[in-house]
Order: C-alpha cells, then sequence, then structure tokens
C-alpha cells in the first residue's frame, strides 16, 4: 500500500466533526440545495446529504472527488461531485447555500484568489442565499514561536497504520505555514515518512467580509465553531447575496 491523497485526507479531516452541526444548521434554514467547496472525501457532504439535503461538492483533487462519489453511491446517497477549482465554477446557478467548511478559502493563493472565489459562487446563488466561510488561524493570536503544535492524527486502515503530525507552524509573512510529518507503519513495521507542508493565507473575518462586499454580498453576523482536542476553533463568515 502506498498512501496517497484520498488516505492523507481521511487521517487529517475526517475525524473533525465539531462543526457539522452548524453545516446542518445552515443546510436546515436555507432549504435548498447545498454547495459544498473543497469536498474532499466527503466529511460534511455526506453528513449533509444523510439528512436529506440535495448537495454538489466540488474539489480542485479528482482522486478525492472520485472518493466521495464512491462513498455516496455505496451509502445510496445522492451527491454530486465535481472536479473543479473554486474560483472558477461551471455549475449551474440555484444553490441555497454554498460552505466553505475548515480552511478552504484559506488555500485560495491571497485576496486575488478569494476574490475570484467570491465571484464564481456569488453567480451561482440567488439573491438572499448565503455563502458560509469558515476561518482559522492556527496561531489563535499568539505569537508563532509561543505555540505548540498539535497532536498527530492517527488512522488504521488494511493494516497499515497512518500517522500526520503537525511538527512545526510558522509565520511566512501574509500567510502561515504548516509542517506536517506524513509516516506509514506497515503491516510488518517498516515506516517511511515525508514532511509536508501547508500553506494558508492569513485573513481575517473583516477582511474577507470587506471582499464580500466588493464581490455583491452583505456580511451577516459571523458564527463561531470552538476549538476541540486537536483542532482549532474557525469564525465562519456569513455573506449574502445581495
Amino acid at each position: 500500500m502506498t498512501a496517497g491523497a484520498v488516505d492523507w485526507h481521511d487521517v487529517e479531516c475526517a475525524a473533525y466533526g465539531a462543526d457539522l452541526p452548524l453545516w446542518r444548521e445552515l443546510a436546515a434554514a436555507a432549504d435548498g440545495p447545498v454547495l459544498d467547496l473543497g469536498c474532499g472525501t466527503g466529511r460534511v457532504a455526506l453528513d449533509l446529504a444523510a439528512a436529506g439535503h440535495e448537495v454538489t461538492g466540488v474539489d480542485s483533487d479528482p482522486d478525492l472527488v472520485r472518493a466521495l462519489a464512491a462513498r455516496a453511491r455505496a451509502r445510496g446517497l445522492r451527491v454530486r461531485a465535481h472536479a473543479l477549482d473554486a474560483r472558477s465554477l461551471a455549475l449551474d446557478p440555484g444553490f441555497a447555500l454554498a460552505i466553505a467548511p475548515m480552511q478552504v478559502v484559506q488555500l485560495l493563493g491571497g485576496r486575488e484568489g478569494r476574490i475570484a472565489a467570491l465571484a464564481s459562487v456569488r453567480a451561482l446563488l440567488p439573491r438572499g442565499a448565503v455563502f458560509a466561510a469558515a476561518l482559522a488561524d492556527p496561531f489563535e493570536g499568539d505569537p508563532a514561536d509561543q505555540v505548540l503544535p498539535p497532536l498527530p492524527d492517527v488512522r488504521e486502515q488494511n493494516g497499515w497504520l497512518l500517522s500526520s503530525r503537525p511538527v512545526a507552524v510558522r509565520d511566512a509573512g501574509g500567510a502561515l505555514a504548516i509542517d506536517r510529518l506524513r509516516e506509514a507503519v506497515s503491516p510488518q513495521g517498516d515506516l517511511t515518512g515525508a514532511v509536508v507542508t501547508i500553506t494558508l493565507d492569513r485573513v481575517s473575518p473583516d477582511e474577507l467580509e470587506a471582499e464580500g462586499r466588493e464581490s455583491g454580498y452583505e456580511p451577516l453576523p459571523a458564527r463561531r465553531v470552538p476549538e476541540v482536542d486537536g483542532y482549532v476553533g474557525s469564525t465562519v463568515v456569513m455573506l449574502e447575496a445581495a
């Protein structure tokens, strides 16, 4: 077995559930189709589909999208899955709600990328629909050199033990660089590992709300997802299509 994008996505993201009550609440209030940006292997999309919502998931990684589609079929859930860039969505309009869980909007390449994504999503939303985007800061306002990396994410799969451990969180100017040590232990005990770096744009809720105004939205009161073991909290910026 060679761990790929799907495996590591599951290791690092699948166990997170602190934000699910908020997405369920927003989907129920929207009462219409939901667009899940950065859907990955379906952590949120499958949960909402199981609750009876019509869900479309998009992700830039085709492997993750294929995994989502396969999991939806296996569970008898109707989820549309597309390999698309959030900055240039080619979808039919009419979504009642768009969501960007975890730190999706911080992976878009700075302000220019966010503006493109905001405009792309806005074109799919009727007036009054909501785009809810989560923002997280691993520093939580503390200096970088005073922040201890969280505990590793661990998952056992087909006899293999996969572990992803943040080993450093660095201030990279307008971004946050998170170094993760990904290790795989085979059933025979052989260990392989590599360090990968994930870079998150550093953007405040106020900045995203201002960019939303430029892109045809009106900000609503932000929501909050609390910090839980192994995961920082996040602020969910709420933007209503004007």
